[in-house]
């Protein structure tokens, strides 16, 4: 979900001294176009990033349903949202740590990641989910009545608009501090995990606090429960798209790329 790195926008597209954009992951050392070791490293990044996070989130939710609740609503938040935390900073320098396809479609329509690599980011993050949900039906063999997924509590509607809203102010906070120069990008992995754990603390009991699609889509298809699914597909998409264009409508500056690269330079010594 967002990238560490201080040099590189939120999808590893390096901006060179001219403020054009080149993208060192589509690039052979003989200048041609291929699918190449580097671009091939993100994909493995956003595969097991999506992996351990969705099985980190899901295992809490699975140990809850197993054991008298010991972990709690507070206990599954802290969890999500310190799962984005240390994968953020494990893999963001890799791949941009999107781990959800809401993510990848909204860099992409706001030109920050290439269409191109769209598609392959998507399968492996719901390879990755899948292979979660998976590997945690198989922990809890025996007991597949148990749904780690997500699945409205209320009325549609509702599960909609939360999904929508709490995916608007997770792609919002992402553009913030992941992809503006003028922020302190170090602390990009802390701040996005923690609007994670606050949307699964709120959002939790009403929609599941989903925001991303292929968290809910892993899960269902091990299961083979799709009640609702709809729903956690197009409104994080929808939430996410709405979220990064709110925000490159305010993020506005009338300084030049070169001073605001300084700034960001003196802000992180």
């Amino acid at each position: 979900m967002v990238e560490i790195s201080g040099s590189s926008t939120s999808d590893g597209v390096v901006l060179d001294v001219n403020g054009d954009q080149t993208d060192p992951s589509t690039e052979n050392t003989n200048g041609h176009s291929a699918l190449n070791v580097p671009f091939l490293q993100k994909l493995l990044a956003e595969l097991f990033g999506t992996y351990f996070l969705i099985f980190a989130g899901c295992m809490s939710v699975a140990v809850n349903l197993n054991f008298e609740k010991v972990v709690t609503l507070p206990g599954i938040s802290m969890a999500w949202g310190l799962a984005v935390v240390v994968l953020a900073y494990s893999v963001g320098h890799i791949s941009g740590a999107h781990f959800n396809p809401a993510v990848t479609l909204a860099f992409a329509t706001c030109k920050r990641f290439p269409w191109r690599q769209v598609p392959a980011y998507i399968i492996c993050q719901f390879a990755g989910a899948t292979f979660a949900a998976g590997t945690i039906r198989l922990i809890f063999t025996g007991k597949q009545e148990q749904f780690v997924g997500t699945m409205p509590a209320g009325s549609d509607m509702q599960s909609f608009v939360v999904e929508f809203i709490i995916t608007f102010y997770l792609m919002f906070v992402i553009c913030g501090v992941a992809t503006d120069s003028r922020a302190v990008g170090e602390l990009a992995g802390v701040a996005v995990g923690s609007t994670i754990l606050i949307n699964v603390l709120i959002a939790g009991p009403i929609s599941g606090a989903s925001m991303n699609p292929a968290r809910s889509l892993g899960p269902a298809i091990v299961s083979h429960k799709f009640k609702g699914l709809w729903i956690y597909i197009v409104s994080p998409i929808l939430g996410a798209q709405a979220g990064a264009w709110v925000y490159n409508t305010v993020r506005y500056t009338d300084k030049s790329l070169r001073e605001i690269t300084k700034t960001a330079s003196f802000l992180r010594k």
